[in-house]
This record gives structure tokens, C-alpha cells and sequence, in this order.
């Protein structure tokens, strides 16, 4: 009995369109799943891969990683400004990173997320004895063991980073990192803001805190360092203290200020006040110890400190702080509002 034009048809797209395994539907999506579960690959690439393999998921699994390994590296040049922050502490150094990736999706991502802790915890491995900034290149051969259901197995930093790259289908990359040491009397206070889980956040707060002696009175000193670590947060200071302000940037900074004060037609005298009370606010924007407290706007930071040092029994100092935020410095590929107001009439 002869086919219909119709089902002709049909029967000729289903033998050129279908692949025929030995193997049963049940079994194929059972393999699916379980290729899916392993790779976190988009379901649609687990399926080419187990057709292509002949429904070998091992097999698969190696093609997966090969064509993803050959994806991330186009995909290296887009411009990663999303991710995370990771930190990672001991008794004797703090560590933090900066995880960049496309979208805020993949920064969710439980793996991205777990490869970076592992990068911070990386980090701590580095020696040091003071306070310093590093590059991806400090960490890129160093060896680890993500040790995550999903991926897992011994191998250097660069090539988990494009493992992890490979499986969340964007550019990740691991853009830079900062090691604080604690001080010998003393303690490191952090913060985190918008922190999915401990450990990671969008942007953090390192504050150094050290004491003339012998180190008491710790609840103390571990209260007041994490309410300073909010702070650096919130407030974004620049300087430590009005000595460390560049005098390059103070004098442009004066100079504006005066040229602002002579538009007003008042006397030199009059001027110089003005210069002189602008400076007093510059000094409050951008120096920790000028600042007023978040927590307590009626007093600034050196009253803070003063206040702690009087209930310590001994002279506690800020070291040294840090603030960073994720993408800060990135070029934002963001579509213009008005652009987007076009885009939907």
C-alpha cells in the first residue's frame, strides 16, 4: 500500500531529520539527564553530544568539554563586568578576589560561585608580609581540586577557570586580587554587601586594626572593626589620613574650589574662608579618619577609634583599608534609555 503525497512527506522528514539509536526513549532521556546533571550544559548541546557519541556518555561528556573549551576562548574578548567577590581569612592574612563573568545569571551559578571561594582560599596561599594588590597571572598556574559534584579533579587555575567558563557558556575570567596580612596585635575586620552566601558579596570592606600591646578585649575590637569595614562600604574614602592626600590632588582640588569661590565677587579675604571651608568637606568626602561615622554621624572615625581605645585600655590605629566593588573600571555595555524606549514603540 502506497503512501499518501501527504505522508510521504512526513515519512521523508522523520528518516532525514531523526537519529535511531539502539537504545530506548526512556533510556536516552534518562542519559540526558544524566549528562545534564554532570555538565550543566544547555540540554539541547547534551543531546548533540550523546547522538554524535552514540549514546556513550562518557564519550559525550569529553566532546562537551572539547567544544566548550573551543567556545570560551571566543568568547574571551566579550566584556565580563558582572560577578562576585570572594574572600577567604586565616589567623594570619586576609584574601580577596574579583570573579568577572557576562550576566548576573551565571553569577547565581552554584559552580561559579564554588570556583570563586576556591580562588580565594587560593589566594591565601601567597606570600606575603605586607598589603598588596595582584593580577590573574599570581594565581593562573598555581594547582587546586574544585572538588565540586560537577567538575572536579586536580588542575591549574587557568584551565578551571576555563572549564567553568566552558560550562556556563560566557567569558569568565578572574580579573585581580588583594592579600591584607593581619597585624601581630591586632585583627582584620571585613564586610560583604549583597552577599548570596558567606564569603562572596558585590562589594566589601577590609580594615586593619592594630593595638599598642598586647591584644584585649577582642569583642570589642572585633565589633567596632566590622562596624568601620560597613563604613568603607557606604562611605567610599580614598585616603587614610589628610597626610596621605597627594598634594598634587590637593592643589587641583584647591584650585577649583578657589576658582569657584572668585565667581562670587566677594572680598579676598571672604575667598580664602571659602577655599578654606570647602577643603574641611573635601577632607570629610574622601579621608577615613575625617569622615563622619555611618553608624553615628555625631562624631567622625578618629573619635571612633579614640572612643575604643579608651575602652580597650590601649591605642587602637586603622593600618590599613580597602574598598572594592564588582566591575568598578569595566567599560558597561549598556543600551542607552533612549535606545530602548525606540526598541519598544
Amino acid at each position: 500500500m502506497g503512501l499518501s503525497g501527504a505522508s510521504s512527506r512526513v515519512f521523508r522528514k522523520l528518516m532525514n531529520g531523526a537519529n535511531y539509536s539502539s537504545i530506548s526513549v526512556s533510556n536516552e532521556m534518562n542519559l540526558i539527564k544524566q549528562l545534564r546533571e554532570r555538565t550543566s550544559a544547555p540540554i539541547k548541546d547534551v543531546k548533540a553530544a550523546l547522538v554524535d557519541s552514540n549514546w556513550d556518555i562518557e564519550a559525550a561528556q569529553k566532546e562537551l568539554r572539547k567544544r566548550g573549551i573551543i567556545l570560551a576562548s571566543k568568547k574571551s574578548s566579550r566584556t565580563a563586568s558582572e560577578g562576585l567577590l570572594a574572600l577567604a581569612q586565616n589567623h594570619n592574612k586576609t584574601a580577596l578576589i574579583e570573579l568577572n563573568c557576562e550576566t548576573d545569571f551565571v553569577a547565581r551559578n552554584d559552580i561559579f560561585q564554588h570556583l570563586a571561594l576556591c580562588l580565594a582560599n587560593q589566594a591565601l596561599l601567597l606570600d606575603n608580609s605586607s598589603s598588596f594588590h595582584f593580577g590573574p597571572q599570581c594565581l593562573e598556574d598555581m594547582r587546586l581540586n574544585l572538588q565540586h559534584p560537577k567538575i572536579n579533579g586536580e588542575t591549574s587555575v587557568q584551565n578551571a577557570i576555563t572549564q567553568v567558563a566552558a560550562m556556563m557558556g560566557e567569558n569568565v575570567r578572574l580579573r585581580r586580587g588583594y592579600v591584607m596580612p593581619a597585624p601581630s596585635h591586632g585583627l582584620v575586620s571585613t564586610y560583604l554587601h549583597t552577599s548570596p552566601k558567606p564569603g562572596l558579596g558585590r562589594i566589601a570592606g577590609i580594615l586593619s586594626l592594630e593595638v599598642d600591646g598586647v591584644k584585649t578585649h577582642v569583642d570589642a575590637l572585633q565589633r567596632v572593626g566590622s562596624e568601620l569595614a560597613m563604613h568603607v562600604v557606604a562611605t567610599k574614602p580614598l585616603f587614610l589620613t589628610k597626610e596621605l592626600v597627594p598634594s598634587d590632588a590637593l592643589e587641583n582640588e584647591r584650585e577649583v574650589l578657589k576658582s569657584q569661590a572668585e565667581a562670587s565677587g566677594k572680598s579676598q579675604m571672604a575667598i580664602d574662608k571659602m577655599v578654606e571651608g570647602r577643603l574641611r568637606k573635601y577632607f570629610e568626602d574622601v579621608v577615613l579618619m575625617n569622615q563622619k561615622f555611618v553608624m553615628n554621624d555625631t562624631m567622625n572615625v578618629k573619635v571612633v577609634l579614640e572612643n575604643l581605645s579608651k575602652e580597650v585600655g590601649s591605642s587602637v590605629r586603622v593600618v590599613s583599608f580597602l574598598r572594592m566593588e564588582v566591575g568598578e573600571g569595566i567599560a558597561r555595555q549598556e543600551t542607552d534609555a533612549s535606545e530602548s524606549v525606540a526598541q519598544v514603540a
